[in-house]
């Protein structure tokens, strides 16, 4: 049996993309994104399977920061459809609520239904974490923003179903394994995560990226971070479309590590049906 590390707890939305890709797996809840990963490292869990992005809410903070030190892998990705409803203790009514709980994500991508309301908010650390604060308050006054499923497992009422802002609000979640399984090159959509650091010249990140642009290589993602306390010192999270031994990726990494102080390739893996989807989407539209 697998045994999966989450932040959150049972019931969260990391919770339902854990047995989503590991039916019947162990969970290992906790507390902290760094606690998830540092399961992993320490072998009381096999993966991690981590949130990275919300299309609503933007990237995950913390997350990209603690990838490039945990010394772990991508081996996979996942986007998990978001679903939040309104709960409260059994019997309550929508009219006696005014404060509402939840993780800052999800209040951030349930602003109208706050806004409409009117109530107080709380941050709590996760979203099933504020169904459970709820049911054990059990006041009617305190209502939480959860995963459907969280209502079914601390005993609450739905009472408002659905109140995500977006209908397609989506988040994308990796797996992370102590050990590299690289995806074949078969021909098949991948995707390769890296970091690197460029030299400290003129010119460095243009001339890095762009071996991409002339080889024909997309970028899905590029996001910055500064190392320490230096401010000439960057560290770039990159994400591109297709495989390190397909021609045209293998020549616009090797250009990137000309001009580069360290080229760290995270993980190759298997791209997920949901980007075929939304680039389909994209080109009726």
């Amino acid at each position: 049996m697998t045994t999966v590390a989450y932040q959150g707890e049972p019931g969260s939305n990391s919770a339902t993309a854990a047995h989503t890709l590991y039916p019947g797996c162990a969970e290992q809840p906790c507390t902290s994104f760094e606690q998830a990963l540092d399961a992993v490292t320490l072998g009381t869990a096999d993966v991690a399977v981590i949130p990275v992005d919300n299309s609503a809410a933007g990237r995950v903070a913390d997350v990209h920061h603690l990838l490039p030190e945990s010394g772990l892998f991508i081996i996979a990705e996942h986007f998990l459809a978001i679903r939040f409803d309104l709960m409260g203790v059994a019997g309550a009514t929508v009219d006696q609520v005014e404060c509402v709980r939840s993780h800052v994500h999800a209040l951030g991508q349930c602003r109208k239904v706050l806004r409409e309301g009117g109530w107080r908010t709380l941050v709590s650390d996760d979203t099933a974490g504020a169904a459970r604060e709820v049911a054990e308050l059990g006041d009617p006054r305190h209502a939480a923003l959860a995963p459907p499923a969280a209502a079914a497992r601390y005993g609450l009422d739905v009472l408002r179903a659905g109140v995500e802002d977006d209908p397609d609000n989506t988040t994308r979640f990796v797996v992370l394994s102590r050990d590299a399984v690289v995806a074949p090159d078969t021909g098949r959509p991948t995707m390769t995560s890296l970091f690197f650091s460029v030299r400290n010249i003129p010119s460095a990140l243009f001339k890095a990226l762009g071996g991409f642009a002339t080889s024909g290589v997309n970028l899905t993602k590029i996001e910055s971070y500064q190392v320490g306390a230096g401010l000439d010192a960057s560290r770039f999270y990159v994400e591109i479309e297709g495989h390190p031994d397909e021609r045209h990726v293998a020549l616009a990494l090797h250009e990137l590590g000309f001009f580069s102080t360290e080229v760290r390739i995270l993980g190759v893996y298997p791209a997920h049906p949901h980007r075929s989807r939304t680039a389909a989407g994209a080109a009726e539209r």
